[in-house]
């Protein structure tokens, strides 16, 4: 039976060998350089929506008079 699961040991050195053929040993650490970039764009990116994100939640939860929601204003259901 075929079975894919996770790399072992032997997988993982057989594709570091193979990796280590096709691009050698000059290529690699630029090929890791530029991964790494990628990576902290893709980070930096991220933290940036997750910052508009949060600004926008704070504008919307604000009511137009500037007071937050649910603070010093009596709504329909706390008069009665």
């Amino acid at each position: 039976m075929l079975t894919l699961g996770i790399i072992g040991g032997q997988e993982l050195i057989i594709i570091l060998i193979v990796v280590l053929v096709l691009f050698g040993g000059k290529k690699i650490p630029e090929l890791m350089r530029g991964l790494g970039k990628g990576v902290k764009e893709y980070k930096n990116a991220v933290n940036g929506v997750e910052k508009e994100t949060e600004q926008i939640e704070k504008s919307v939860r604000k009511e137009p008079d500037g007071q937050e929601e649910g603070k010093g204003k009596i709504t329909d259901s706390q008069e009665l």
